[in-house]
């Protein structure tokens, strides 16, 4: 095992989430209230043990000699595996950061940017149609020409490793959000594939070195996937896919949904026809409806509607266009609190508002102006 005091605080960092009872929302508590990993470590258990979340049961977790004996066996495990441990608020992939139920650490191995411009997630059935595969493929194919952007699955069988396999064949970065540690490809017939992904991608995980691929923990994965990415795209599904609830838990973070559509009698695209029925997910059929739906295309553009031009709107449209005018896009709830509309008032203005051609609506009660 490599000098603890060479690398303490990474040692501590990776007790902290051995310590039983102990999750990521109190682990964050306590760093922020001591400042680091070392120093919560080395507080007094009585003072320990008054911090919100932990009490008289949880505390004796801090000096409990197998958490020792686990993080140094990681730690040896990272270290010689040349694997990032990315700590909150270290590195921490901004959009990620930004949900409630965000893993306190993350191990990383490979080169791609974890904050590209533009990160988009591509998940799907196990048992894909050709005409998954095909739509699948031609996606990859049309998202490369927008440049600087990052491709993000699960590494599973069927829409997950069709869409790595195109991104390394195109030199597109990809990253594989894993169910189980690094120590370990799942499937193992994937070993090659997270292998050349590694190159121009990596793999990522949450979970600790011997932990094995679980049921219960690729729903887990799957917030990862969706948390870290501004848009998660489904291309068939099942309406009981582990994709769905890929797919809701992004919508739960405020990203943008999108999804393919099948035919009405084909199981396969259930789940994808079942989004786009609940307006959960947008419609599209092309990588430039996906550009579209993301406002991607005119980035860097000025905006067409300037806001001189609306010499005829309302009081309360105005409130909503200067905000939409200051950001990307806004959800409903931001536009609630800030113009101090009523609900249905809001939505009577935004209705009002879109039908002018003015503003578009977006999954997730996202809107922006057009």
């Amino acid at each position: 095992m490599p000098p603890i005091d060479d690398n303490e605080e990474l040692f501590y960092q990776l007790a902290l989430t051995f310590v039983p009872g102990i999750g990521a929302k109190t682990s964050r508590v306590l760093l922020e209230r001591f400042g680091t990993a070392a120093a919560v470590f080395k507080t007094p258990l009585k003072e320990l043990k008054n911090t919100e979340g932990i009490g008289e049961i949880k505390v004796k977790g801090f000096k409990d000699a197998e958490v020792m004996k686990k993080a140094g066996q990681e730690l040896d495990f990272v270290i010689k595996k040349d694997i990032q441990v990315i700590l909150s608020g270290n590195n921490y992939p901004k959009r990620l950061a930004n949900c409630s139920d965000a893993p306190l650490l993350l191990f990383y191995k490979g080169n791609a940017n974890l904050d590209a411009a533009k990160i988009v997630a591509i998940v799907g059935t196990r048992k894909n149609t050709d005409y998954g595969h095909k739509l699948c493929e031609e996606l990859v194919e049309g998202l490369r020409s927008l440049g600087d952007v990052l491709i993000v699955s699960g590494l599973a069988l069927g829409i997950d490793s069709i869409a790595h396999k195109k991104c390394v064949q195109l030199g597109i970065p990809t990253v594989g959000v894993l169910g189980h540690g690094l120590d370990r490809i799942y499937p193992y017939t994937h070993k090659s594939l997270a292998d050349q992904m590694m190159e121009n991608g990596g793999i990522l995980a949450e979970f600790p070195s011997e932990t094995l691929p679980d049921r219960n923990n690729f729903p887990m994965r799957n917030r990862i996937v969706a948390g870290l990415s501004d848009v998660t795209v489904v291309i068939e599904s099942h309406v009981s896919g582990g994709a769905l609830i890929t797919a809701r838990m992004a919508s739960g973070y405020n990203r943008d949904v999108a999804a393919f559509p099948g035919r009405v009698n084909d199981t396969r695209s259930a789940g994808c026809n079942e989004l786009i029925r609940t307006n959960i997910a947008a419609l599209v059929t092309n990588a430039e409806d996906l550009a579209e739906l993301m406002n991607w295309n005119n980035q860097g553009k000025p905006k067409v509607v300037q806001k001189q031009l609306f010499i005829n709107l309302s009081v309360d449209e105005q409130k909503i266009v200067d905000i939409l005018q200051a950001k990307d896009s806004v959800h409903a709830d931001e536009l609630f609190h800030h113009t101090g509309l009523q609900s249905s008032m809001l939505a009577a203005t935004l209705l009002q508002l879109e039908m002018q051609g003015l503003i578009k609506s977006l999954p997730g009660k996202q809107y922006r102006m057009y």
